[in-house]
């Protein structure tokens, strides 16, 4: 039963091609390409004025020097967005469930916070392991404390976004199955649980969305520490 029931988050393949590379490669390809045209149709322009609002609503807090990963983060949350609805569909592989996909997304992307940190402000990242008035005989666990959190933070990042995934894929899952189970004894127990598995549906689809937001939100916060 739990191979069964986890069998759904396995990397299959199809004619010796890995499903998983076709799942992360789908959301660019439902985008519209942008064209010369003056007007623009309304996908275009709906697009277009959801990723000028997410960039707003995202650079806002941050300062000036970090503006320049407006691309970078807008396109990671555009992708992350996709990647998690469509794996929603029937049939269809989440590459967001897998931690491996989400560390590698998360552990170049922390680092690259860091580093930019250590360059721009060197002095001032270096003040973040120690606060300062610090008493004498707490400075080395504070040390030890704040490196820990600062390694972490990758870790967090990729274990939220999958667990979170994975949970709703399989509630799905168990209660999709009740459905059919149930149907045989009542009806109507059969289409209460059917009520149910739609609003947990629903419920689902908010998460996917607020989990890229999340992941990307959490993303800028490590990037406003060190600019």
């Amino acid at each position: 039963m739990m191979t069964d029931l986890f069998a759904q988050f396995a990397s299959t393949t199809s004619f010796g091609t890995p499903i998983i590379l076709l799942a992360m490669l789908t959301p660019w390809l439902l985008l519209p390409a942008p064209s010369a045209k003056w007007i623009n149709n309304r996908l275009t322009t709906s697009q277009n004025w959801f990723l000028t609002l997410f960039t707003k609503q995202l650079l806002s807090p941050l300062n000036t020097p970090a503006h320049k990963w407006a691309f970078l983060l807008t396109s990671l949350m555009v992708f992350l967005l996709g990647m998690n609805l469509l794996g929603l569909l029937p049939y269809t592989f989440t590459p967001t469930t897998q931690l491996s996909i989400n560390l590698g997304l998360a552990v170049p992307l922390w680092l690259a916070t860091v580093l930019t940190g250590f360059r721009n402000q060197f002095n001032h990242s270096l003040a973040h392991f120690l606060p300062e008035g610090t008493p004498t005989p707490l400075i080395p666990i504070l040390i030890l404390i704040e490196t820990i959190s600062l390694f972490i933070r990758p870790l967090a990042l990729g274990v939220r976004l999958t667990a979170n995934l994975t949970a709703g894929h399989l509630l799905i899952h168990l209660i999709s199955s009740a459905v059919t189970a149930i149907y045989s004894l009542s009806l109507l127990a059969s289409l209460l649980t059917l009520s149910v598995l739609i609003l947990l549906t629903i419920l689902e689809i908010a998460v996917a969305m607020i989990q890229a937001y999340v992941f990307v939100l959490l993303l800028s916060l490590y990037l406003q520490e060190n600019t």
